[in-house]
């Protein structure tokens, strides 16, 4: 209990609450003395010693369950399978073949009322990178990525068709109904399961934080799961790495430029000679890249396309020319406004003029603009890259003309902040990732750093 205790202290401190050592001092002989029987008790002793200021109160309020739990455990509706007659649980045995062996055995846990044991939310939690995360704004976020890693949109429209089904088969309508509610609430129950589990993550995170952390730490740190602060220290750093990345490139360049011998070169050159060869001219290997950007600026890729485009926009040297594009719902040529020479300018200009909003992502619409305006820009020199999540809202993906647009170019390289294992619901990243040459995942800035060495450096 001490050991939470502290933790709860540290996970304030680390919100902006100051706590002296006094005050921890105070919360520790004010439990002594009242005890934890109470969970109420405990918690308004807590308050009233840790918290000095009023409006720090809903910081305490967040913070307590997530240490202390909530009181009450994730309601789940049970078995609905308990009270069913043979011929009914033949029925949905029957129903349920049709599914595969992963799913069935998905549903068939949300129909058992069975929650997520503590193992099992550890290795989700693992799997979508909850254990960088420190800022409780993304638990909604990062509890929708664990549910996106189960495949609860394919179990939810799954369990649908399996009402349907059991309908069709003679399944009476009152049990039917009883089944869907009970399956409902058991899949609330571990929705709110793994919601409590990641603020509880989250909560333990920023207890274990550094009060400053180095710039390492931060390029390694999810996009998604950084405050707004870092963010500005990560644009910075942007123009520290693309300096370094110009350098290097530069010097890869100018070292491979002796390719293959180019006869007719050498003769030109040693015609002052009388045709002795006495200076060997080679063809250049390497020629600066040609490249078609498409970024996804929609709320949850915003922050990765800027700093993805404040790259290019600094190694446009490396660059024999860029056409670049962004999309939410449609599409908008944005090159023209990186001719000048302020980059933050330039970007904030695209932001402003394609604001951003939740599932409005059309990517097919925004492919079918381009295919109507833009396919000339790409050719057998160019390199197609697009930066998006793949989420598309359900809506038509037109694979057709992204297959096109990548035979047309001479390699297609999707830079993804999810990897594969989190490719599900809305995401059509299964669908477009067979046309690409590469797929690439740039969840942080190191990352993202590396994709644009190895794409200049190709």
């Amino acid at each position: 209990m001490e050991a939470r205790i502290l933790q709860l202290i540290a996970a304030l401190r680390s919100s902006g609450v100051r706590v002296s050592l006094a005050e921890s001092q105070e919360a520790f002989s004010a439990v002594d003395l009242m005890g934890i029987q109470d969970r109420e008790e405990f918690r308004l002793s807590l308050r009233a010693t840790l918290i000095k200021d009023a409006k720090d109160i809903p910081t305490f309020d967040k913070l307590f369950p997530l240490f202390f739990g909530s009181g009450q455990p994730p309601a789940m509706g049970g078995n609905p399978m308990d009270d069913m007659t043979p011929e009914e649980a033949q029925m949905l045995a029957e129903a349920l073949k049709q599914y595969a062996e992963n799913l069935r055995q998905r549903m068939e846990r949300l129909m058992k009322g069975e929650p997520l044991t503590r193992s099992e939310l550890e290795a989700l939690g693992q799997l979508v990178g909850l254990n960088q995360a420190d800022n409780l704004d993304y638990q909604n976020w990062m509890a929708q990525r664990m549910m996106r890693a189960l495949a609860f949109p394919e179990v939810r429209e799954a369990l649908k068709e399996l009402m349907e089904q059991l309908a069709q088969m003679g399944m009476s309508r009152e049990r039917v109904e009883q089944l869907r509610q009970m399956i409902q609430q058991n899949m609330q129950g571990m929705q709110e399961q793994i919601n409590q589990f990641a603020g509880q993550r989250i909560a333990e995170n920023m207890s274990e934080r550094p009060r400053e952390e180095g710039i390492d730490n931060l390029m390694n740190r999810p996009f998604q799961a950084l405050t707004d602060t870092e963010k500005k220290l990560l644009q910075r750093e942007v123009k520290r790495l693309a300096a370094m990345l110009r350098t290097r490139i530069a010097l890869r360049q100018k070292r491979a430029k002796s390719g293959q011998l180019d006869p007719k070169a050498t003769i030109r050159r040693n015609l002052k000679y009388q045709g002795v060869p006495m200076e060997i001219m080679h063809k250049d290997r390497v020629r600066k890249p040609k490249i078609v950007i498409i970024c996804d600026v929609s709320t949850s890729m915003r922050f990765c396309s800027e700093l993805m485009l404040s790259f290019l926009f600094a190694l446009q040297g490396q660059v024999h020319k860029t056409h670049a594009f962004a999309f939410i719902d449609h599409l908008e040529y944005i090159s023209e406004e990186f001719n000048g020479s302020n980059a933050d300018e330039a970007i904030a200009s695209v932001l402003w003029r394609m604001p951003s909003g939740h599932y409005n992502t059309d990517l097919g619409w925004s492919l079918d603009n381009f295919n109507n305006d833009y396919l000339d820009t790409l050719s057998g020199q160019t390199t197609l890259l697009i930066v998006g999540d793949g989420r598309n809202n359900y809506n038509d993906p037109r694979l057709d003309v992204f297959s096109l647009m990548a035979r047309r170019a001479a390699r297609t390289i999707w830079m993804n902040p999810e990897p594969p294992h989190l490719w599900h619901g809305d995401s059509d990243m299964p669908k477009y990732a067979p046309y690409c040459s590469n797929v690439l995942k740039v969840s942080n800035l190191k990352e993202l750093a590396d994709a644009v060495d190895d794409l200049l450096s190709a």
